[in-house]
């Protein structure tokens, strides 16, 4: 899985396909850049893995949280701006629901940096966020347990993105715009044929093309082990609880994250009967992603550290446990994305270490991407992602 400068023996290989771009991943930032250059009439390939939507990666879950006022950076907002617009866009252009205004609230010490970040996003862009203190927000929000030193932001124009639904949409509009997806196809090695050639070998089969990009999750440094990049594949849990639906429904009550002294959770409200839905932003387990399985409970934290934050800050909700699973974080050694051309190769483009919050900005990493294949740049600030940030 080694990328060559040289070309090496024929493989058996059945055939050979050629593209003008080449996406290898198809999972959330690759079907979404696949979407973006077929609507490009770009001749496009995606080669998964696996079959998306699917429970191998980062996406399944059903949901994930938008948030405008980012406490990971105010660098982060423009970026996400540009993406609520186009998952509302997609919701427009396909028979799927993806976005829901649930509103988001976070809640924390008074003194939270990631809190005060967000507050100062919000300043400095113009963003409606609502400052709470503790007896506002359980007056407002019963179904919450709050100590009284902690402050709420609420940002009523946020929500949530149905994320399988848009893993869907944005399939359909590849393959309904001449892109050709190829499943259950994992690549075994990428060699460089010529300045402007790249062969992809599979099992059965060998795609050239004069781009690629590699968003394959956590297995980009499998893919690409020379570069050493400082990505942590990590197992993370997550699940849903029965919970009172006159206090947790969607219908009135919001997505939310705690960030206190000790751990950052997030969740979701109930919907549908499905539960209220608790994960854990930080913990998890360094995993091999060929090793990654669907095992919620083979450790007694999975459950445990979900129903110790409903003892703490929803006890209404910490009813019977309904259902759980476990996904892959690729966490970066900065928690900030990693999207930049390979060092020695520019016509490879790299985008992974989405860290746990990058689901959000799929929509937009599409069109970055996107651009990056077409034009060499982004017409977004992206310096932030750069390689260069670290000593490779």
């Amino acid at each position: 899985m080694r990328i060559h400068d040289k070309k090496m023996g024929e493989m058996n290989l059945k055939e050979e396909a050629y593209f003008d771009v080449a996406i290898i991943g198809a999972g959330t930032m690759g079907i979404a850049a696949g979407a973006f250059l077929a609507q490009q009439k770009v001749n496009t390939v995606l080669i998964d893995a696996f079959d998306p939507p699917h429970h191998h990666g980062s996406h399944h879950g059903n949901t994930r949280m938008i948030r405008h006022a980012y406490g990971e950076g105010r660098q982060y907002v423009t970026l996400v701006k540009r993406a609520q617009q186009l998952w509302e866009e997609l919701e427009q252009q396909t028979t799927y629901k993806i976005f829901e205004k649930t509103g988001v609230l976070g809640l924390g010490p008074k003194d939270s940096s990631f809190l005060q970040e967000t507050i100062e996003a919000a300043n400095k862009y113009d963003l409606p966020l609502d400052i709470l203190n503790s007896k506002e927000i359980k007056e407002r929000w019963p179904g919450f347990s709050v100590p009284d030193h902690f402050i709420g932001c609420f940002e009523s124009e946020s929500g949530l993105i149905y994320s399988e639904n848009a893993i869907k949409a944005y399939k359909e509009i590849a393959i309904n715009n001449g892109a050709k997806l190829v499943t259950n196809t994992p690549v075994q090695q990428i060699e460089m044929e010529d300045m402007d050639n790249i062969k992809i070998s599979t099992e059965n089969q060998v795609y050239y093309a004069k781009k690629v990009i590699v968003t394959a999750g956590a297995w980009v440094a499998k893919l690409l082990p020379d570069l050493n990049l400082p990505i942590q594949p990590t197992r993370k849990a997550f699940g849903w609880f029965d919970a009172p639906a006159d206090l947790y429904d969607i219908a009135n009550f919001p997505s939310f994250y705690v960030e206190d002294d000790t751990n950052m959770c997030y969740g979701f409200p109930c919907k549908d009967g499905a539960g209220l839905k608790i994960g854990r932003s930080d913990g998890g387990q360094a995993i091999d992603p060929n090793q990654h399985k669907q095992n919620f409970g083979q450790y007694e934290t999975d459950e445990e550290e979900l129903r110790f934050f409903l003892r703490t800050y929803m006890p209404k909700a910490n009813g019977e446990l309904k259902r759980g699973k476990t996904c892959l974080y690729t966490i970066s050694s900065d928690n900030h994305f990693i999207i930049d051309y390979h060092p020695e190769h520019e016509n490879i483009i790299i985008a992974c270490g989405f860290s746990g919050h990058g689901f959000k900005f799929g929509s937009v990493m599409g069109e970055v991407l996107g651009q990056l294949a077409q034009k060499g740049k982004s017409s977004f600030d992206i310096s932030l992602f750069s390689l260069k940030r670290f000593d490779l």
